[in-house]
């Protein structure tokens, strides 16, 4: 213990003392990176990171993939950008398969995802399992292998009006390869405990196309993560002290069965454990881009690609004594579900460039869809009884999206640029039913239950136990459309820079948006600027979130009737009844202001300050359960609703430093982030009289408040040597309070400090090799109390750095 802190406190003394330093997009790159030009914060191609009115982080990819212990971009992003938060999922259905990111501590639909400036599409997954970004539908980054990015440019500050719905908290563009030449990577890793071993192979391949400038680049990614277990260690050797006893009719009476059963069987109570952890995970990912030059003046582009994600994660487990959910005769021990998932990510991007007399014109068209399709293993429908299937279909849902994208771009002079443009966007979303097993309850005699089926004649809960498959009630086909046009003027007057930026935008479903932007940087010394922004933003409510829903029927808790659960949609008779209004878009206004500091050539530092306001953001309402809500014959029903409004306040600050020491040259680089949500005001249908508690409880105002760390920070450290690297990382997670209402308490999760190391050394010109470690002491959140372990069985919560420990990886380069 004392090593450890003495070499995290050694690594901080050091870096300190050594950094006064430059704003290093990327917590490694080199300085000279800052130059980059960006696509991201307007339309003037000509401006760079340093000069940018708005905050802009660059991270250089293809610097960093050798030493860095990550390998995905969700990864790359947690450990690089302070402001951005990514944490693994455990036993969280569909949740499980893609981890959801925030940035600025605004949920995960209210950033926006580019690929070479184009809109990126989101997932079809709606977050709705009290996780991190509860309610809403982030973009599944980890689609993009690493190996075909050049760079990723994060741009902190709201975009709305210059990229239109989901540019609140900022926007993520990420730069794919052009470059010429080939790779290949493969890694080995493994966790402390002997269990999450990942594998990957990536490979990078460039060349020419003609002989006019054109290049074709081509990434292909094969990778696997093993399942992990972090349940209580005290399951190995404490039967009993599990959720299902303490919920069971009669405990004593549950935890007696469960050990006769165990006594007459010869078992151990290893037989019964339960598997809380990472799910097990399988990709394969390609992805290409390519420019070809028609003429001097007019080029062809195309890219995009196809994953396949393939998923396995643990549900709660069944014991002996769940007789209503249990068939004995095939589970006699109880079972643990397993859901397994197979997402489908398509892309593609086509368009032609036209270049004369310094006006760009950019007509494009983009098109991506994903796909998750759900299967429930090693389960039952116990309402089948003995001649139930122990696997199920249980249905998917989809998301389609295509945009036709008119930008036109001028540099007048000198002094000003013009961007013009016009989109129109059309998109759809589906919900597939699964086999009527995985989402139907029976009666004795083999019927579907009805309002008319007596309660002693049901032996047991209906659908695939651990998820229950969608039915043909939940089963929809929405579309919608937009239409946008926009403008933006960037200028340089001497000293002062900056840009003002407008859209006006109409959505099929709700109506007009219309939202503007100015941006302006001074630079009042030889390297030292005062930069600041005021933007309105909205975001368009998706369309998982106006028609998401898995209601299921069930007994009702007096035993006596079949009533409804789940999520119901906006426009259903029952929210029509409640009094819930149909969704608008969230509005909201941003403002930052911030210093940047070069006062010498290797040196820049960076800090901005923002305020971000959301009127009537969307969420996904506490679960009602009420005599008004049974007098519809609803049990328990949960909502989206613009049910609140937040403030979000905070501040990023970014410094590296890169000099010699010795022979060689080491960068050093701090950035870190402090950012405070509060919800000022709540939003509630008069149904309800105020009682916040009943429509959106502080379990969910936890969420939103702070299940993610409000402060955050990283500082590293890079040594080149001839053919030796060496990278030493230290991230700070800040405390995070977790509320386990209703049936938990309220923890405070205290802060933790988290080591990275690897060392790189090249064998040759062409072959080198990558030994080292995320997390390398194994530091871990907090055990949870008692009322929040779901009685010993959730060790950890998925909180701060996640609850997977050390991991330990091997990887062999190849250039050619």
């Amino acid at each position: 213990m004392k090593i450890k802190y003495f070499f995290t406190s050694s690594v901080i003394i050091f870096s300190l003392f050594t950094l006064n330093a430059q704003e290093s997009d990327s917590l490694q790159q080199n300085i000279s990176n800052l130059e980059n030009i960006v696509i991201v914060g307007g339309r003037n191609t000509a401006r760079t990171a340093i000069n940018s009115p708005v905050a802009i982080d660059v991270i250089d990819v293809k610097k960093i993939e050798k030493l860095s212990p990550q390998a995905t971009v969700n990864d790359l992003l947690n450990y690089l950008v302070p402001s951005f938060n990514s944490v693994k999922q455990s036993s969280s259905d569909g949740t499980e398969h893609i981890d959801p990111a925030t940035l600025r501590g605004m949920g995960p639909d209210q950033v926006l995802v580019l690929i070479n400036g184009k809109r990126r599409h989101t997932t079809s997954l709606v977050n709705y399992q009290n996780t991190v970004g509860n309610g809403s539908v982030g973009t599944d980054l980890s689609a993009i292998p690493a190996s075909a990015i050049e760079r990723i440019e994060v741009l902190r500050d709201g975009a709305a009006a210059q990229y239109g719905s989901d540019a609140i908290a900022g926007v993520i563009n990420i730069v794919l390869k052009k470059s010429f030449g080939g790779s290949i990577s493969a890694t080995y890793g493994v966790t402390n405990r002997n269990d999450g071993e990942n594998y990957s192979l990536s490979s990078n391949y460039g060349t020419k196309l003609g002989n006019d400038g054109g290049s074709i680049n081509l990434s292909f990614v094969v990778s696997q993560r093993n399942a992990t277990n972090r349940s209580y260690e005290n399951n190995l050797d404490k039967f009993g002290d599990n959720f299902a006893y303490d919920f069971a009719p009669d405990p004593a009476q549950a935890r007696a069965n469960d050990e006769t059963i165990m006594a007459a069987r010869g078992l151990s109570q290893k037989d019964f454990r339960f598997r809380i952890g990472d799910a097990k995970i399988k990709n394969q990912q390609f992805f290409i881009n390519v420019i070809y030059p028609l003429s001097q003046k007019l080029e062809f582009y195309i890219f995009g690609g196809a994953s396949l994600r393939q998923g396995e994660g643990a549900e709660f487990r069944r014991l002996p004594s769940e007789t209503d959910n249990v068939v004995s005769e095939i589970y006699p021990n109880g079972f643990q579900p397993l859901l397994k998932s197979n997402i489908y990510d398509i892309s593609q991007v086509a368009g032609i460039k036209y270049k004369y007399d310094n006006w760009i014109i950019d007509l494009s068209n983009t098109f991506g869809e994903n796909i998750f399709n759900y299967q429930v293993a090693n389960t039952n429908n116990a309402s089948l009884g003995i001649h139930s299937p122990t696997r199920f279909n249980a249905g998917g849902h989809s998301f389609l999206q295509n945009t036709i994208n008119l930008d036109v771009s001028k540099k007048i002079n000198s002094y000003f640029s013009l961007g013009l443009g016009t989109e129109f966007r059309y998109e759809q979303y589906k919900i597939t039913a699964g086999e009527e097993a995985s989402w139907a309850r029976y009666d004795k005699y083999g019927n579907i239950v009805s309002e008319v089926t007596k309660p002693e004649d049901i032996i047991g809960a209906g659908g695939s136990q651990g998820f229950v498959g969608f039915s043909p009630l939940n089963s929809i086909n929405k579309n919608r459309t937009s239409v946008a046009t926009y403008a933006d003027l960037a200028f340089t007057l001497g000293r002062l820079s900056g840009n003002i930026a407008g859209r006006y935008e109409h959505f099929s479903d709700f109506g007009n948006s219309v939202t503007g932007k100015l941006a302006v940087r001074y630079e009042y010394a030889q390297g030292f600027a005062i930069r600041g922004a005021v933007s309105t933003g909205f975001r368009a409510p998706s369309l998982q979130q106006q028609y998401f829903n898995n209601s299921y029927t069930d007994i009702s808790t007096t035993g006596n009737k079949i009533v409804a659960k789940g999520i119901f949609t906006n426009d259903s008779n029952l929210a029509k009844a409640l009094g819930i209004e149909k969704l608008k878009d969230e509005k909201s206004v941003n403002v930052s202001v911030g210093l940047t500091f070069r006062p010498v050539n290797k040196l820049y530092i960076t800090l901005d300050g923002y305020y971000i306001r959301v009127n009537d953001r969307i969420v996904l309402t506490s679960e009602f359960v009420n005599d008004l809500i049974q007098s519809y014959g609803v049990e328990g029903a949960r909502f989206f609703t613009n049910a609140v409004d937040t403030e979000t306040k905070g501040i990023d600050w970014v410094a590296a430093y890169s000099f010699y020491v010795g022979a060689g040259k080491l960068d050093v680089s701090l950035s870190g982030n402090y950012t405070e949500t509060k919800i000022i005001d709540y939003h509630f249908p008069e149904v309800f009289g105020g009682d916040r508690n009943e429509y959106f409880g502080p379990d969910q105002v936890n969420i939103i408040e702070s299940l993610t760390p409000k402060s955050k920070a990283s500082l590293g450290l890079i040594y080149t040597l001839n053919k030796w690297n060496f990278l030493v990382r230290n991230t700070y997670y800040g405390k995070v309070t977790r509320n386990g209402y209703p049936y938990g308490g309220i923890q405070y999760h205290s802060p933790k400090y988290v080591t990275d190391f690897s060392i790189s050394y090249s064998l040759t010109k062409n072959l080198g090799i990558t030994l080292g470690g995320n997390n390398v002491f194994d530091i871990f959140p907090d055990k949870q109390i008692y009322e929040n372990s779901y009685y010993n069985v959730f060790k950890y919560a998925p909180v701060q750095m996640g609850i997977t420990g050390a991991n330990w990886f091997a990887r062999l380069n190849m250039n050619f």
